[in-house]
């Protein structure tokens, strides 16, 4: 998670989309609470949904998510991930319930160094970067509800979000935020898609704490039952 403000630190049948922080000074101290790689090709849905969905009005899930292993941050420390916090919980509610899933990944990987990441966060956020994705786009038009998960990076979600979110139609989506974090939540994540997902509605979002990905089943499960997602 990366934090100058704190950034946030993700199968039941599914299908994996492989597409594709941070506190570096007391100020940005407490933010990156990153996410790792796991997920196949980029841009490739991998397909559960379709068959599972295709008879009734069950909702067609897309979970999209931009995780970073790495360096990052812990308890005011620092701790290696090998696997991001943003990928835990993704794969937790992959889990429990029928959805694609596709991974964002930045076509110029963010470094493993903490603060070089925090730096980079800083001067992508002040030129409003577009950072670019790695591999093929998915497709939204089969999906009734798409999950949006990241770290909390400043505050915001890391800028390939608005790269991700700005490059694909959201008319008639339910989005939901999904988000890991040191300090802010879910951050501004509901205003920002409401901003780059015109025609979307933004419902209810989950927000988890970096270092608390791993034993976060019972958040999960609740936030599950309250959208109304089918658990398996």
């Amino acid at each position: 998670m990366i934090t100058p403000q704190h950034h946030g630190a993700l199968p039941g049948r599914r299908t994996v989309l492989s597409g594709a922080l941070l506190t570096a000074t007391a100020a940005l101290s407490a933010t990156l609470a990153g996410c790792s790689p796991s997920s196949p090709r980029s841009g490739t849905p991998t397909a559960s949904q379709s068959d599972a969905t295709s008879g009734g009005n069950v909702k067609r899930v897309l979970l999209a998510y931009f995780s970073r292993p790495g360096e990052n941050y812990y308890y005011g420390g620092r701790t290696d991930l090998k696997v991001g916090n943003t990928e835990v919980l993704a794969d937790k509610i992959a889990d429990r319930i029928t959805c694609d899933t596709y991974r964002i990944r930045a076509a110029d990987p963010y470094p493993h160094d903490y603060d070089a990441t925090v730096q980079r966060n800083v001067r992508e956020q002040d030129t409003d970067a577009r950072p670019a994705i790695e591999g093929r786009l998915p497709s939204l038009d089969s999906y009734d509800t798409i999950l949006l998960a990241s770290p909390i990076w400043n505050v915001r979600a890391p800028m390939i979000m608005t790269t991700f979110t700005e490059a694909l139609d959201f008319r008639g989506k339910s989005v939901h935020p999904v988000t890991t974090y040191a300090m802010s939540a879910l951050g501004t994540t509901e205003r920002d898609y409401a901003a780059t997902c015109p025609g979307a509605t933004i419902a209810e979002g989950l927000a988890v704490r970096g270092e608390e990905a791993k034993d976060a089943d019972t958040e999960v499960a609740a936030w599950l039952r309250r959208i109304e997602l089918p658990t398996r």
